[in-house]
């Protein structure tokens, strides 16, 4: 990973579809990498991660929606846990699973 570029987890619980596959879209288009259904994680260009935030801020309903962006160090990523089925094999690429190794 780069000195400019961040690790970040999205999550998010869309009620309508055509919002929850824009922002899928436009995270796919970022380089992050699905991990469940509705959480993605990748390194983004630490600059870019504000103008994410824009990009998808006007896609959903603030009062019936939820996402989570969330940043983290190297450091921390290293102390995250995976229990059972951490990750849906049909949607996890070997590059997600390097990041665990």
């Amino acid at each position: 990973m780069k000195a400019t570029e961040q690790l970040v987890w999205v999550i998010y619980d869309i009620v309508k579809n055509k919002p929850r596959t824009k922002i899928a879209k436009i995270l796919q288009e970022k380089g992050l990498y699905r991990v469940q259904k509705s959480v993605f994680l990748g390194t983004i260009e630490r600059n870019q991660l504000d103008e994410l935030k824009l990009q998808i801020s006007d896609l959903f309903d603030e009062e019936k929606d939820s996402v989570y962006i969330f940043p983290l160090c190297s450091e921390d990523f290293k102390k995250v846990i995976l229990m059972g089925q951490a990750f849906d094999k049909k949607l996890v690429t070997d590059e997600v699973k390097s990041l665990f190794i």
